[in-house]
């Protein structure tokens, strides 16, 4: 194939791919360059060096796989970033937030697992190119499943800018989405469309953080982050955030709520992310008294799976150590305080504290070491909660 010739099939190739990926269901798609990651490089550094990432030491591991894709999937010349909205349409959020005594679960994880999804989905627009170019395609899907750094990459690919909570934002579609990236061995055009960063002056989605997580704009502290705490965080919850939570129990969507870009965000007309097993609506005496066999039944293929049944008890008893019904809390707490994980009792023991009005008893055999103070990142501005890691670049 002649270099002309070439380069007008690759054009083509390339105009073709949005398309075929608003035919498979995603929102939209870009095309980046790998290279787009040496601007944050030394971003991903400082912020690692500050310890904002707490225990999700995988994070600094191999960091060259994280900044050179081609490391990670040898022969990729670009990488392909999609979109894929989730806000289920029939719930309350703000609803459920504004009621102590039900579970609010982070509306990405109402449903099914959404790294099937996205991954069966770019695999079938991994073979829709493969047999649209004559010459043999190498492409991997990934959702938020390798050392990837997405938001970064979808930036660069027209997807959307990093707004000050760190979180990809679009001016039509808000935030409440997934992206993907199918890494291939073709020199495509890159998208051109890049969208400017429209925060402004705004800060709304730092000061309703109810942990305080962001130390500045596009700065976020994992520490202090309350899908981190609830998910990752495999410890005793710090003493001072646990009354911060509220009834938060998986997740947190409070940044994401309140930004004014997702008044326009649209819901999501996927099945597999629509509530499962009520858990758009469940009260936080319900739910701790699910048995190990009732958690595993109904979080089959839920993202909840991933924090485990310990520490979903564990973010439980917090939430209701800040319900409004006393009576109720008191009555799930004590029945289950004797079957339960050490760590799950100390929880329980400092919600029945906090729900009798008595100090909170200190959790000698699992102290919880303090958060460092850690310095800001020197020279940079800094979501499943990975979906928050990467600082963004400060206005």
């Amino acid at each position: 194939m002649e270099d002309r010739e070439r380069t007008e099939r690759l054009r083509q190739l390339a105009a073709q791919i949005p398309r075929w990926a608003q035919a498979l269901g995603f929102a939209a798609a870009g095309i980046a360059d790998p290279a787009a990651l040496a601007q944050v490089a030394e971003r991903l550094r400082a912020w690692l060096g500050a310890g904002y990432q707490g225990g999700m030491d995988w994070l600094a591991e191999r960091p060259e796989l994280r900044l050179n894709p081609e490391r990670l999937v040898p022969g990729t010349q670009r990488i392909i970033l999609v979109r894929l909205n989730y806000f289920p349409a029939a719930t309350d959020a703000v609803g459920t937030l504004a009621d102590p005594d039900r579970a609010y679960v982070s509306r990405y994880a109402l449903g099914r697992d959404y790294h099937k999804v996205v991954r069966r989905r770019l695999a079938a627009l991994a073979r829709r190119i493969a047999a649209h170019w004559p010459e043999p395609v190498v492409a991997r899907p990934f959702a938020d499943s390798a050392p990837v750094l997405e938001k970064p990459l979808a930036e660069a690919a027209g997807l959307g800018w990093q707004g000050k909570h760190t979180l990809l934002i679009h001016p039509e579609e808000g935030s409440f989405f997934f992206l993907g990236a199918l890494f291939v061995n073709l020199p495509l055009p890159l998208s051109e469309d890049r969208q400017a960063d429209r925060c402004g002056r705004c800060s709304a989605c730092l000061s309703i953080c109810p942990t305080g997580a962001f130390p500045r704009p596009y700065v976020l502290d994992a520490r202090r982050c309350i899908s981190y705490l609830t998910i990752e965080h495999r410890g005793p919850i710090p003493l001072e955030l646990r009354p911060a939570m509220g009834n938060r129990v998986f997740g947190c969507d409070d940044c994401q709520l309140i930004c004014p870009w997702n008044r326009r965000a649209p819901a999501s007309r996927e099945a597999d992310f629509q509530p499962r097993h009520g858990l758009s609506d469940r009260s936080l005496a319900e739910l701790f008294l699910w048995s190990e066999r009732e958690f595993e039944e109904k979080t089959q293929g839920s993202p909840i799976r991933r924090a485990g049944y310990e520490r979903w008890l564990r973010n439980l008893a917090v939430g209701l150590g800040n319900a409004r019904d006393r009576a109720a809390a008191t009555a799930a707490l004590r029945a289950r305080r004797d079957q339960v994980s050490p760590l799950v009792r100390e929880h329980v023991d400092w919600a029945l504290a906090r729900l009798a009005g008595t100090p909170p008893p200190s959790p000698r055999r699992l102290p919880v070491a303090p958060l460092a103070d850690a310095p800001p990142p020197a020279g940079q501005g800094s979501g499943s909660p990975s979906r928050h890691l990467l600082p963004a670049a400060e206005d």
